[in-house]
């Protein structure tokens, strides 16, 4: 049976600062709200197995248990129930790490009571929508239009934490070089919320003009500048109800990027040449670009780097889970309508295994789909594949390490050495240590310091 409406129910308030909880308590009574407020976590405790609220606003630090502890035991008992933890400025790990346990949203301090008031009248809507929708057993539940493939850990990672992260409305950011399918994971975020029956609208930001920027984004009024006909819905205003992609949100103009910060904090937009109203939308970000040294540049507002990285979301490039590429290249098989019939040599697939791929999964696809249409047999050979790629392994022949420009961290070149020696050894660790020249106890410390298993 579907919760009630938060409209209708108890809102639980835990927090040990009396004058903080005092006013939200009064706030939100002013909202129309029916509030029970307590000063310590044992005592919130009991007014949640009494009361039973819709929602629970708890503080982080408490004097006797963590917020922590009072988010995971509430999701424990009432998964339905929703929880907003406040967090002091600037601890945005302690927000990452409530959402990932099920939080539904937080609020940094010193937060106004308009933020306060609009981000339950947020929680009210999201419950009404989680009301509305019908009841689905596990199989009929919304999935993907297109699969992520993958079995590496690193994508084992991803593929839980996009699990965690759809059940919450927070803002996520997901991290990534090009083509490592930023947009297909923006997609199962939305597939798998209880928005996946709304719109999902992509926008990528550096590929609007601009000085149309804004007219995308929040639309405009009829007459408000030159070539404005007629009004215009925003993608804002179109994605009501579902979710908005704002994808290569590092490029968007500084001068645009306090609107956009209004419209994650207050889900309100204003038209170009109208008036604000408010939007019920959740938003995903993606960059390729190093947005914290943009941040630290000034091209990107600190305030609205923390607001959508809220649960950031790190794509792996293909080079570092070369394990995938045989599934990968299978799954663009089918996708292309050629399945088991067509074969590639072992010399050619070691080579598509060896290569860079510096354009990442979307250059694999097209490698694939170029060789189907060229290669004169169903059998691959590596004599057919792309120049560039046969030529790499010549190349990783005089340059091993093949580092990317923008850098690569230490530990993960270690890991991707262990992987590799791994797996061309079969996965014979006493072979894969001699082939690394360490003894095999190390190779067996450095498998489980990175959590690597077959």
């Amino acid at each position: 049976m579907k919760e009630a409406n938060l409209a209708h129910e108890t809102i639980l308030v835990i927090d040990d600062d009396d004058s903080l909880r005092k006013i939200i308590e009064f706030t939100l009574r002013q909202a129309g709200h029916k509030v029970v407020a307590c000063a310590n976590g044992e005592e919130g405790l009991k007014a949640f197995d009494r009361f039973k609220p819709g929602l629970v606003i708890t503080d982080v630090r408490l004097g006797d248990i963590s917020g922590y502890t009072i988010l995971k035991k509430v999701k424990a008992a009432r998964p339905a129930t929703l929880v907003i933890v406040i967090t002091a400025f600037g601890s945005i790990e302690n927000a990452v790490e409530a959402m990932k346990l099920g939080a539904y949203d937080y609020l940094a301090k010193p937060f106004t009571l308009d933020q306060l008031k609009e981000l339950v009248s947020k929680a009210t809507r999201f419950q009404t929508i989680q009301a509305s929708m019908p009841e689905q057993s596990s199989a009929a539940k919304v999935t993907p239009r297109k699969a992520i493939v993958g079995q590496s850990q690193a994508m084992h990672s991803v593929m839980n934490l996009i699990e965690k992260v759809a059940a919450s409305e927070a803002s996520v950011l997901i991290l990534g070089e090009s083509g490592t399918g930023k947009e297909l994971v923006a997609r199962s975020i939305h597939q798998k919320s209880v928005r996946a029956q709304g719109p999902f609208i992509a926008v990528n930001c550096a590929a609007i003009p601009r000085d149309l920027v804004e007219s995308e984004l929040f639309g405009h009024i009829k007459g408000s500048f030159t070539g404005a006909v007629k009004d215009r819905a925003g993608k804002f205003e179109l994605a009501r109800g579902g979710t908005i992609f704002l994808d290569e949100i590092g490029d968007l103009p500084l001068e645009l990027q306090p609107k956009l910060l209004r419209a994650l904090q207050e889900r309100v937009v204003e038209p170009v040449g109208g008036e604000s109203h408010s939007v019920d939308v959740r938003v995903v970000a993606a960059t390729n670009l190093d947005i914290e040294t943009a941040v630290a540049k000034g091209t990107f507002r600190e305030d609205l780097y923390y607001r959508i990285a809220v649960i950031p979301v790190s794509l792996p490039p293909l080079r570092a889970r070369r394990e995938d590429i045989p599934a990968l290249i299978d799954h663009f098989l089918e996708k292309f309508g050629r399945g088991s019939e067509v074969t590639f040599t072992a010399t050619a697939m070691q080579s598509l295994r060896d290569y860079r791929w510096p354009g990442n999964v979307r250059e694999l696809e097209n490698a694939i789909e170029q060789l189907l249409v060229l290669a004169p047999s169903n059998t691959i050979e590596e004599s057919q594949l792309p120049p560039r790629i046969r030529q790499n392994r010549g190349l990783a022949a005089r340059e091993i390490l093949q580092l990317p420009e923008e850098g690569y961290s230490l530990e993960e070149l270690e890991k991707e050495a262990v992987l590799q020696a791994l797996e061309r050894n079969d996965w014979n660790k006493t072979r894969a240590a001699e082939f690394l020249k360490i003894p095999r106890h190390i190779l067996l410390y450095r498998m489980e310091k990175f959590g690597i298993t077959k």
